[in-house]
Formats: structure tokens, sequence, C-alpha cells
């Protein structure tokens, strides 16, 4: 749900101001609306910002390095030192690995060549002779140029002929090849000076590895306070000045529960202050509050964006959905317990901000547990047919074929389907009730009209399918359905325009709904796919590890069974891998997509970000 929020104006004499902010942010329950354009005009801003940058990226450098055992934060005053160093070491760093690329190049340019000592070269040219070095297809290379200039072939290399030319001075050598320019040194020399250069990188890297155990903390704390006061100088800009400039007008956002405390404050400052609560067309941020279980699921609600001021929260709907999904898509109860087992280990060892984010994990496992034992999949075994369960137990699980209107289909892919729809029913529900909310009912005729033929006729074809009602009664009741569904999606749906432009945009909506439906409850499919892949491929690495042990003895035997453990502990860590990546990504898609656009939900609200001492 959506926390009720108010909105907040207040004037404070300009002498007062700063001292007012910092107290404001103590109580830390107000948003403060932001002038965008003064704030990015502002110089110091600039600035300030630019220095955080620079923070971040060399605490993001520092800890790539081999980092234990971090020493606390010594104070802000040594961070800038500790960057510049920082700066040096990066930048001597990468001026020696430029040398290393000039000296890999020459080292390649030389190796074809083979060792070869350059001051002897150097004595033959004193003595009256050039030596020169060619490179040649193999199938340019004339046999007369051995003859006439006593061409030397050095290697041959990717059919390309390397050689040397040794001749008097005064002959002209005339040869269609390329010429090689070699580098001043030898090759044995080129490696000792890479050599070299790789222990300086390596003794820098060094450095960075202290530097990063002693002032790690200290920038982080450094570019905390640096952030922590560049809030506090946007805030100080939003004001805007009045009566002179004597009194400074600031205007935020506070939720209904936070108002007796944040009154208090004011009424103490002796700033004036007005409270309202928020009206049709006010851009409040937005704060979500939900309960334990959906709570989690906040962060993908935030991924696609916050629910403006005439939306729902779609997030409690969301969770319970999204984790059938997600069950649906692993299909595997084995898989499942894995999940909750990694979330309870994880949990431990991870920072508290993440740590959280196992109780998804775990919670994702249970519902993975619990599908997937309906679906009768547990590590890629069959649950009817590979365990001796009770009766009574078998008659829950959903597995094998139903036939349906004189044709066989899969029980698990009728399902999915079935899921879809209840899926865009409640979409669509939400969406006429949202709308009847926010615009009033006659702005939502239209809405109810889809629903009422949409949801209605479901409802009314699976109480006729399953014989609730008689088919007399099921024809009528279509036609009630249809009839007054067609008013508020033919005549009234818009009641500022005329008869006819409702009939057109009726028909429009007609082949946009008719078209998009189908394809809407078909995504749905992909749940009973992505299960059935995963039980495949998990079933298929079972059936290669048995092969390995089957009517094995002896040696064969131990060995066998090592390589049975290898394949069934890669083979299905690999699954659950890729299961994971499906089965987050598609729910999120049936979510996002499906889901989104039959409920009529933009997320274009802003998030309720409160000014407060961090």
């Amino acid at each position: 749900m959506i926390t009720k929020m108010n909105k907040l104006t207040l004037l404070v004499y300009h002498k007062e101001y700063i001292d007012f902010l910092q107290r404001l942010r103590q109580v830390g329950v107000v948003h403060i609306v932001e002038r965008k354009s003064v704030v990015a005009e502002n110089p110091e801003v600039e600035k300030q910002m630019a220095l955080i940058a620079r923070y971040k990226r060399t605490i993001k450098r520092l800890e790539r390095c081999a980092v234990e055992n971090l020493q606390p934060a010594k104070g802000v005053d040594g961070a800038m030192a500790a960057m510049e160093k920082c700066d040096t070491l990066l930048a001597e760093i990468e001026q020696r690995r430029g040398v290393l690329q000039t000296l890999d190049k020459d080292a390649a340019a030389l190796a074809p060549w083979g060792e070869f000592d350059v001051t002897t070269i150097e004595k033959l040219e004193s003595a009256g002779y050039d030596i020169r070095f060619f490179i040649s297809p193999a199938k340019n290379f004339c046999q007369e140029w051995v003859d006439e200039y006593n061409a030397i072939v050095v290697a041959e290399q990717a059919s390309r002929l390397y050689f040397v030319t040794v001749t008097p001075k005064h002959v002209v050598v005339d040869i269609d090849a390329e010429v090689a320019k070699l580098p001043d040194a030898s090759l044995s020399a080129l490696e000792s000076e890479k050599e070299r250069v790789e222990q300086q990188i390596e003794a820098f890297n060094a450095e960075l590895d202290k530097l990063a155990v002693a002032e790690l903390n200290t920038l982080r704390a450094a570019n905390d306070a640096l952030m922590h006061d560049l809030e506090f100088m946007k805030v100080a800009l939003d004001g805007e000045k009045v009566s002179g400039d004597k009194l400074v007008l600031l205007e935020g956002w506070a939720p209904e529960e936070n108002l007796v405390e944040l009154k208090a404050m004011l009424d103490e400052s002796g700033a004036f202050y007005d409270v309202r609560p928020v009206r049709r067309g006010d851009e409040a941020p937005v704060k979500l509050k939900n309960n334990a279980f959906t709570r989690m699921y906040e962060m993908l609600t935030k991924m696609y964006g916050m629910p403006s001021g005439t939306d729902f929260d779609p997030t409690p709907i969301l969770a319970p959905f999204f984790s059938l999904f997600f069950a649906f898509c692993m299909g595997d109860a084995g898989y499942g317990l894995i999940l909750i087992l990694m979330g309870f280990i994880l949990k431990k060892k991870l920072k508290s901000d993440l740590a959280g984010m196992m109780n998804l994990v775990i919670t994702l496992g249970i519902f993975t547990t619990l599908i997937g034992a309906v679906l009768g999949t547990f590590f890629g075994m069959s649950l009817l047919s590979d365990f001796d369960l009770p009766e009574k137990i078998r008659q829950f699980i959903i597995a094998g074929d139903i036939e349906l209107f004189g044709s066989t289909y899969d029980k698990q892919m009728i399902l999915a389907l079935g899921i879809g729809v209840v899926h865009i029913s409640i979409a669509m529900t939400v969406k006429a009730i949202n709308n009847t909310v926010f615009y009033g009912f006659k702005e939502s005729l239209n809405a109810w009209g889809w629903w009422l033929v949409v949801v209605g006729g479901a409802v009314l074809g699976t109480l006729t399918f399953l014989s609730a009602i008689p088919a007399e009664v099921s024809k009528w009741a279509f036609i009630g359905i249809g009839s007054v569904g067609a008013l508020g999606i033919y005549i009234f749906n818009n009641l500022r325009r005329n008869v006819f432009a409702n009939i057109g945009a009726g028909i429009w909506d007609t082949y946009n709904m008719a078209s998009g439906l189908l394809g809407d409850v078909l995504s749905y499919i992909r749940l009973f796919a992505l299960g059935l892949a995963g039980g495949m491929l998990g079933q298929t690495f079972n059936s290669l590890a048995l092969m390995l042990v089957d009517g094995k003895e002896g040696l064969g035997a131990v060995i066998g069974w090592v390589g049975f453990g290898l394949i069934i502990i890669f083979g299905h860590t690999l699954n659950i891998a890729m299961s994971c990546l499906s089965a987050f990504v598609h729910p999120l898609r049936l979510t996002f997509v499906e889901y989104f656009k039959n409920a009529g939900y933009e997320g274009k609200g802003v998030e309720y970000k409160p000014f407060k001492d961090k």
C-alpha cells in the first residue's frame, strides 16, 4: 500500500535558515521538493559532485585490491592525500603498461627472426656489408635472390618467409618484398626489459594493496561525508528567497504518520508552516508500506517504477504471483531445497544490507519446493514413477495428460494457461477499480465494460465447462454480459465524445484487445516450457551419471561412482543456475508486460526520499 502524504510549505527567516535545516534533517521525515535548475547552475555543487565522482572512482579501484583486515577510518583529513597517492600509483602503473605494450609489439616483431646480436650486424656494416631484413609470401620468393643477393631464409610462418640479404654496400638490392622494420634491441634484451617493467608494476600494485588496507575506510567515510554535505547544500539551494530576501520559502512532503513529531519541531522553531493533504494533480513522492512478505518484493516494483498519484501499489499482487511464476519455471522440489539452504548460508556470510535479500531467496525456495512437489519433480526424477509414494500424496501431483474438447493436452500446460487467465483477470479488475477510485465511475465505464466481457466471460465459461450451471442459463448469461459490456465499450467509453466517435474508438479497442489478449495468455506457456526444459535437463544429467555405474564392478565401479558424483554435482549446479536466471527474468517479463499493461500501471511516480541525517 501507499503511505498517505501531506504537502508542507515552510517560511523561514533567512538568518535562521541553515540552523532550521539542521533541525529539519534531524527529524528526517520531509521529502524536499527540488528546484533542479537552481541546483544544476551552482558551481559549488558541480565542484562537490566532481570531487565525489573522483572519490568513487578511487574507492572502486581500491576495492579491487587484495584487501583484508581493513584499518578503521582515520578521519577525513587524510583522505585527499590518500586519493592523490592512489592517482600517482595508478598513473605509474598505466605508464608502465604502455611501455609493456611497446615491448610486446617489438618482441612480436623480432620473434620470427630469433635471437641475434645487434652488435654483430653493426660490425658487418662497418666492414662494408649491408644486412637487410625482408618478409614475403612463400609463393613470391625467387630463387634468384639467393644467388644474386645472398638471401637466407630465417623462418617461415603462416605461408610467409622471413629472410635476410647480405650484400656489399655498393650493390643495389631490388627485391619485391616487404622491408621489415626491427627494433634496435635484441629479443633477449626486450624480454629482460619486459620482466623489469612487470616487476615494477607488481611493486606498484603491492603499494596499492597497502594503501587500500590503510585508507579504504577513510576514503569511504570521506565520500559519505561529502555526499551528506552535498545533500544539505542542494536542500539549502532549493529554498526560494521571498519578501526582499528576508524569508526563504521551502516546499516538501511528509507522511501523515510522522506529522505529530514534525509539527512539534516546527512549532518549537518558530517557522511558519502550512500542511495540507494531497490534491488531484499533485506529484507527491511515494512511500510504500507493506507487510514483511510483500516488502521483500518492493525492489521489483522499483525496478519498473514507483506508482504515481493515480496508481495502486502493485506489490501486494506482484509478490504472490512472482513467487508462483518463479516456482513454476524452476519446477523442481529438490532445487527449491537447495535455494532454501543457500539462502540460510549466505544470510550469515553476507553484509547486513545484502543479507536481507536472502529472505527473498529463502521464500522463493519454499515456493519452488511446494510447487515442484505438486508438479512431481525432485532433482530431475519423477515423484510418480521413481518414488513409491502413498496414493493420498500422489493424488495432489499434477502430471500427465488431460482430454479436453476431444484432444489431449498436458495438464501442466493447461495449468500455466489457467494461471495466465487468472493473472490477467486480476489485472483488469485492478484497472477498473483503480479508474473508479481516482476518476469516478462515469469515467470508468469502458474499463468496466471490458472487465465484464473478459473476466465475466471467463468465469461464466469455466462454470459452464464444469457443468456448474445449465447450458441454457449460460447462453442467456453470455448474451446479458455481452450486451451490458458492449454499452461501456462502444457507447459510454467517453461521455465527452459523440456516440459515433465512441463506436469507432470501441471498434479499435476491440481489435487491440482481441489480438493482444490472445498473445498475453499464450505468453504464460513459458511457465510450462521452462519448467519442462529444466526437468528434462536434470533427467538427462541423471541418465548420463547412471550410465557410468550401471553394470560396473571393481575398480571400474569406483571410477564410475566418482564420475557419477561429478556429473550429478556439475550438471545439477549448472541446471539450477540456468533455471534461476530464467525463473527470474521471465516472471518479471510476465509482470512488467502482461500484468502491468492490462492493469493500466505506468510506474511514473517519484520515490519518497526524506531529508535526514545519515
